[in-house]
Formats: C-alpha cells, structure tokens, sequence
C-alpha cells in the first residue's frame, strides 16, 4: 500500500477515542462512521438555510478539495522524478476550466446584469470565450515548455491525468451547480438521495450482509445493495412531498430588470398535482379490500422523483466501484483523511459527482422548458440596432406564418 498519501486510520484524535476504546474494533469503526455522517448531515441542513450562494460555495469548495486529493496522488509519482511545474499547471488549468464553465452560467442567466452593471465586468461577459480559450492556451504553452527530454512519456500521462480529473470532478460540479440554479429541489432531493441509499446500503449490509457484491469493493454486499435501493425510492418520495409544498425550493434561480434577482416563479406543470385514471387492473385489486379507487391525485414530479431514486440505487454506486478501482490501481485505501471513519473527501462524494450529471442532463432533456424569457436576455444584450433588427426580422416571420 502507498504510504506517501493521508489514510484513514479510524480515529479521531480527540477524547472520542478514548471514550469508544472499550468497543469492539467492529462497532468502533461504526460508531465513528455514524457520528461524523450526523455532523456531515446537520452541517449540510444548516448550509442549505443559508441559501444557494452558501451551497455554490460549498460545492466549489469540495470541489476543490476532491481535485487536490487525486492530483496529489499524480504529484508523489511526478515528484519522484522531480519535474517541474506539474502541480502549478494542473491548478491552473483548474482556474482555467472553472472560469470558463462558471462564466458560462452566470453569462446565461445574469447576462443582462453583467453586460448592463459595471463597466468592468462588461468585457469578460462579451468576451468571456475568447478569454477562456487564451487562458487555456496560455496553460498549454507552459507545459510544452516544460517538458524534458528523457521523461516525456510520463509528463504526457500526467497531462492527461489533469485533464481527466477536471472532466470527472470539474466538468461534474458544474453541473450540480446548475442543478442549484434550476431550483433548489433537483440539487436537494438527488444529493440526500445519494446519501440515503450510502447510509442504508451500510446499514444493510453490517446487519444482514453475507453475499458479496463485487470484488473491487469487498464489503459491498447484495443485502446491502437491495435494501439501501428500497429505502431509497421510500425516502425519496417522502422528501420530494416535503420540498414541493415550498416555493423557496421549487422555484429557478433567475434575473429579470423589473424583480433583480429571486426565486419568485409560476409553478411548473410538474409541481402542480394531476389527475390520472387508475388502470381497470388496480381498480380491482383495490375494490377487492373495499377501496374505490378511480382517480390518483399526484403531483407529476413524484414520477421524476422514483426515476433520481433508481438511479442513485442502481447506477450511482458505481461511481463508488471507480473510486474503488482508482484506488487499487494506485494501491492505497483512502483519498485522504479529512473525515475520520469515512476517508477523503472524493471518498464521499464519488457517487454524487455522477448522480448530479445524470439529473441535470435528465433535466435538460425532459423537464426544460421552453423558455422565451431566455431568448428575451439574449436579445437585450444586443446593441440597439441589432435589437431592432431582430424585432423586424421577427415580425416578417410571424407575419408569414399568418401569426400577425
């Protein structure tokens, strides 16, 4: 096992060790485990009062700390062969890849209040691409320059390792951030969803736990695995209940000229309740026990909610089975040891980094909708003349549809 990184040892290093001791080593670990998952969860429901720039913050934060934990495993193999300048340009193009990827985002939704506000921000609106690509260019010429002759295979594996960890940890977190800004309910209900199916998977597996699951990670079992899925689609349709009845968590993050900022929208049709025809099968089933069931009042977003519930049971563990792959291949137990019992940071958050993708591109491609106040920011962006170029060119075409 490699030595050189921080590991897990179990322990706190506080009175707490003393205190658990006299536990056998089985349940001290489990107890550890479960008082740190406590303060994680307490901290996290204190962030989300906060609001979204507190939880931005936060995931920019892990962020960073989940890609100071994997570059630094790359940094003990490059350090050994002491070259220079692939810490520095791994950071910079962190800098480089959040710039672009974060500017994008607030382009897209402040645009207006960029391009209108401060004369300095103007530019970086405007020209936000542009600056993007010299800053990433500038990170390539630098590492050309610093290549040496005899090590060039492994400085070029390095370079791909850097740009790797930004598409999994950098590209990953932006689109949980974007999951914040389309409303606080798709950032809330499919991180606690991760976060279930992780507590009741242990719990199930430590109690009941005897088929193993899969060899990269030998605790894993089937138990595990099947009771923390049904705990999990349990859960999330208690919580999405919770959080519809809220505007504060249905409702986008967005900027108009007449409101500013808020968090003030008319509600989707997914958070409105609908009604819908019960099958003649169910009716039946139902009327057997002397129920009349015809009509299920539901709110269409419980649907969704089953959908983020299954993947963060079936799919998403298997960002944990990477990490663990990762892990075996560079021959150490933990990315780290920022939380005692659990590891790492990225030891936690590997499942979420891929349940945030999978909901904002589920978003993006089912829920999105047509949004004409979108296009309305685009256009008011545009200088004068080119505002009313397009008004006229709008005009011609509605008037050819027979619209006008």
């Amino acid at each position: 096992m490699n030595t050189s990184l921080p590991q897990d040892t179990g322990k706190t290093g506080t009175s707490i060790d003393d205190a658990i001791s006299k536990i056998p080593q089985r349940w001290r670990n489990w107890t550890i485990r479960g008082m740190f998952s406590i303060v994680m969860i307490c901290g996290f429901f204190g962030i989300i009062y906060l609001g979204p720039l507190a939880l931005v913050t936060l995931v920019m934060l892990i962020q960073i700390k989940c890609f100071h934990e994997i570059i630094s495993i790359g940094y003990i193999v490059y350090k050994s062969q002491k070259l220079p300048y692939f810490r520095t340009l791994s950071w910079y193009f962190l800098v480089t890849t959040n710039y672009f990827l974060y500017g994008e985002s607030l382009i897209d939704r402040f645009g207006i209040l960029l391009s209108r506000g401060d004369q300095f921000m103007q530019p970086f609106a405007t020209y936000h691409r542009f600056i993007s690509l010299c800053m990433y260019l500038a990170g390539f010429l630098g590492f050309v320059l610093s290549l040496v002759k005899k090590h060039y295979l492994r400085q070029f594996t390095l370079f791909g390792y850097t740009h790797v960890t930004l598409l999994l940890i950098v590209t990953q977190s932006h689109f949980i951030i974007n999951n914040i800004f389309n409303g606080l309910i798709w950032f809330l209900l499919s991180t606690t969803l991760v976060i279930c199916n992780d507590i009741w998977a242990y719990i199930f597996g430590f109690f009941f736990g005897k088929t193993p699951l899969i060899k990269l990670s030998p605790k894993k079992t089937w138990e595990g695995f099947i009771g923390g899925g049904f705990a999990t689609i349990i859960y999330g349709i208690l919580c999405a209940y919770a959080l519809i009845r809220f505007d504060f968590f249905v409702c986008p993050i967005s900027y108009s000229e007449s409101q500013g900022i808020s968090m003030q929208c008319e509600r989707s049709h997914v958070f409105q309740v609908a009604h819908y025809n019960v099958p003649a099968t169910v009716k039946s089933l139902f009327a057997l026990v002397g129920v009349e069931l015809t009509i299920l009042k539901l709110y269409p977003f419980i649907f969704h909610t089953i959908m983020m519930a299954c993947f963060a049971s079936l799919i998403g563990p298997f960002g944990g089975f990477f990490a663990s792959g990762f892990k075996r291949a560079f021959k150490i137990k933990d990315f780290g040891d920022s939380i005692p019992g659990h590891g790492g940071l990225m030891d936690r958050f590997d499942c979420q980094l891929l349940m945030g993708t999978f909901v904002y591109v589920y978003y993006i491609t089912f829920l999105s909708p047509a949004n004409p106040e979108r296009l309305l920011k685009m256009v008011l962006q545009m200088k004068q003349e080119e505002q009313l170029e397009f008004f006229s060119l709008l005009q011609t075409a509605l008037k050819g549809q027979g619209q006008l």
